[in-house]
């Protein structure tokens, strides 16, 4: 297990295309700092990419690679030591690999933890590892996620601990998760003194929110109002009465939207409504979900009455949203089908030429 004493010292990370730079540095330098206040090399780690070749981030920056995943795939059949295995992705939904999936599965097989950054969780989703299993999935690719692994209970939080699996959303939330394990490994006075020297005045728990809540712009400090923003947040596909979310809170309806007016600037229900139409504008631009199926996942009871809802919050109808992607894909068609026909336009005037010699 991941905060076992006797093994996960060693970490494989194995970089995505178009990883997060932020996400992968957060990680490293958590491990790092460790063995700089314990002053030896507890920690230690090595980078695999796909092809062993530098592997280029998000922003364009490249790390270099220790080893291939051909290597690695090789190496774990070989070797008695289980080093836990990272996969840092970033924002990018991440291509099929077969390969991949399969080292990940050997890996498992053979009792090594798995770890998950940003859209590395999809990965280990993607190959079976996660089902049934608590993972942090970030805000932005939670609604696909959701849709699409129905059986892994995924969370907006930093960063979530099931057993061997480590699982976080990405961006500063690697940092606190390793803290976590390292606090496992040596307790919290090693924690505060990397959190001195990274001059991070705050870490988060498992299970802590990612973000502040919509139309937030200060910490929430009425514990009953966040425990009806995760309610809500937790009932998106199928809305909650707002008088089930009060009896929840133990507060009156009166209260609770008296509390949400002076902490969110609106009522409960129009909060829910920007929840539930902030979700379908995510599936809208991430997927290929038809209209009518994103807002039965939203909880429509119609398309109708969805567009109505989408087109006052956002400006446009639901199927606009996705007109750049669109554009983009006809403009470059229409280009390739030009340049085919100037190319036969071309080819029948050289036919037509008299010869001149």
């Amino acid at each position: 297990m991941l905060d076992s004493q006797s093994t996960c010292r060693n970490f494989c990370f194995y970089l995505l295309p178009a990883f997060s730079l932020q996400a992968f540095s957060s990680a490293v330098e958590a491990l790092r700092l460790a063995n700089e206040v314990l002053g030896r090399d507890v920690y230690s780690w090595q980078v695999i990419s796909d092809d062993g070749q530098p592997a280029a981030s998000s922003c364009g920056l490249l790390v270099c690679a220790d080893s291939s995943l051909s290597f690695e795939r090789e190496r774990i059949r070989r070797s008695i030591s289980a080093p836990a295995v990272v996969v840092v992705g970033g924002r990018n939904a991440p291509s099929p690999h077969k390969q991949l999936d399969a080292w990940l599965r050997e890996c498992r097989n053979r009792r090594r933890s798995l770890v998950g950054i940003s859209n590395g969780t999809t990965v280990l989703a993607r190959a079976g590892l996660a089902e049934g299993r608590r993972c942090a999935v970030h805000w932005e690719q939670f609604p696909i996620f959701s849709e699409r692994f129905p059986g892994v209970v995924a969370t907006q939080t930093a960063f979530e601990r099931d057993g061997d699996l480590y699982t976080c959303a990405g961006g500063g939330a690697p940092f606190d998760m390793f803290l976590d394990l390292i606090d496992r490994h040596h307790g919290t006075i090693v924690v505060n003194r990397i959190c001195e020297k990274a001059i991070a005045c705050r870490t988060r728990s498992a299970g802590d929110r990612q973000r502040l809540p919509l139309h937030s712009r200060v910490q929430l400090n009425h514990q009953a109002v966040i425990k009806i923003i995760e309610e809500m947040e937790q009932n998106l596909t199928e809305p909650l009465l707002l008088d089930d979310l009060v009896g929840s809170a133990g507060l009156s309806r009166r209260q609770i939207e008296r509390l949400f007016r002076r902490e969110l600037g609106c009522s409960p229900s129009r909060y829910y409504l920007d929840l539930r139409l902030e979700r379908a504008h995510l599936l809208l631009i991430s997927s290929r979900l038809p209209v009518v199926e994103i807002a039965m996942a939203c909880g429509f009871v119609s398309a109708s009455h969805f567009s109505k809802a989408y087109r006052e919050a956002y400006g446009c109808a639901p199927h606009q949203s996705r007109l750049p992607v669109y554009r983009r894909k006809k403009m470059r068609s229409n280009r390739t089908e030009e340049k085919g026909a100037w190319q036969i336009d071309r080819r029948l005037s050289n036919e037509r030429m008299p010869n001149c010699h």
